[in-house]
This record gives C-alpha cells, sequence and structure tokens, in this order.
C-alpha cells in the first residue's frame, strides 16, 4: 500500500524514515487558520484531531488509492490553545506564559483513504515548565533564534528545549508531534506494513 504524509514537518518525515516506512510527504492544502475560526467551542484534543483529519483528507483526495497520515499538535495550557509562535518576541511571550505552569501536548493522528478518515488516535503527554530565570530566558532565546517559531510550544524538546522543563510524563513521540507507536500497530494491523 502507498503511504502518504500529509506534512511538511521534518521531525515527522525523519521519525517516520528512521521507522523503516517507505513513504511520500505532500504539502496538504488546508487553511489551518480557517479551520480554526470554524472550530470555537472544540476541545483542544478535538481541535487536533480536525486538523490532523484535514489534512489527511486534502491529500487522500489529491491522490487516490493511497493511505495518507495526518498530523496536528496542540499545546493545552489549561483549556486555552496555542499556536507556532508568529515571532520570536511572541515565543518569548508564550514561554514565560508556560515558565513554572504544567501544559498538556495533544497530539492527534488520523489516516485517511479514498476520500475519508479510517483511523485516528489522540495521544496527550503533560509537561511542567521549570521556573527559569529571565536570564536564562535571555540566553534560550538568543541561542536558538528564529528556530523558535517552529514548533507549537516555542521549545524543541529533542535540543535546548529540554533544558526549560522540570518534568515530563508521556510519550517522547507524542511530544515530537507523532505518536509512532500505535501508527505502527495499526498500518502492521491493516497490512501496509509487515507483521
Amino acid at each position: 500500500m502507498r503511504l502518504v504524509l500529509a506534512s511538511t514537518s521534518s521531525i515527522r518525515r525523519e521519525l517516520l524514515t528512521r521507522s523503516g516506512l517507505v513513504f511520500e510527504a505532500v504539502r496538504p492544502d488546508v487553511d489551518e487558520d480557517e479551520l480554526k475560526r470554524g472550530a470555537k467551542g472544540l476541545s483542544p484534543g478535538d481541535l487536533a484531531l480536525a486538523l490532523a483529519a484535514a489534512k489527511a483528507v486534502s491529500v487522500t483526495n489529491r491522490m487516490p488509492g493511497t493511505l495518507v497520515i495526518g498530523a496536528d499538535q496542540v499545546l493545552n495550557l489549561a483549556g486555552r490553545t496555542f499556536d507556532k509562535p508568529a515571532s520570536p518576541a511572541a515565543a518569548r511571550d508564550q514561554l514565560s506564559q508556560l515558565r513554572g505552569r504544567s501544559h498538556v501536548l495533544e497530539t492527534a493522528l488520523c489516516c485517511a483513504a479514498d476520500g475519508k478518515v479510517v483511523w485516528q488516535h489522540l495521544g496527550q503527554a503533560t509537561l511542567v515548565m521549570r521556573l527559569f530565570s529571565d536570564a536564562f530566558l535571555d540566553d534560550y532565546m538568543a541561542r536558538t533564534g528564529s528556530d523558535v517559531t517552529t514548533s507549537v510550544g516555542g521549545y524543541k524538546l529533542e535540543g535546548l528545549g529540554i533544558q526549560l522543563f522540570e518534568s515530563i510524563a508521556g510519550d517522547y513521540f507524542t511530544i515530537l508531534g507523532l505518536p509512532l507507536l500505535p501508527l505502527l500497530d495499526y498500518l502492521r494491523r491493516k497490512g501496509a506494513i509487515a507483521a
């Protein structure tokens, strides 16, 4: 079965490649801002699922006969959702709001075929950001530069971002944006990869 990843995320591509999957990566044709405006009232997890589904379905509509993997991640701070910061200044503000607090990363996966969702999964991880100093934040911002705008939390756990945290509970792959173990299990049961 031909697999397609509806994403241009480098970390998602890397995770699938390292797990041995053969796939194509295609940019989904989805206006995320419009979808978010139309999704008022959804929980953060349901919003992540809706976004992942829209991405997967948009690609399968253009590529019939494929199994398309869509993913999205929403940062949930006490019911308030955060997007990727629009600028380093916005990232600094966001990190200041997260400092000393617990938040949940809600990471959704959907597989779609022939224009409809055939499987979905929502992974959650709880992260407690430590009460770091302003001097640490200044150094973090200087060292990460514009890279802080490329992830929903303003951090990458696989890099310098790990220094922001006091504790983490949950699946590492969920934090990175692709709950890999449930996906591989589904693909085996579907016959898309060897069991």
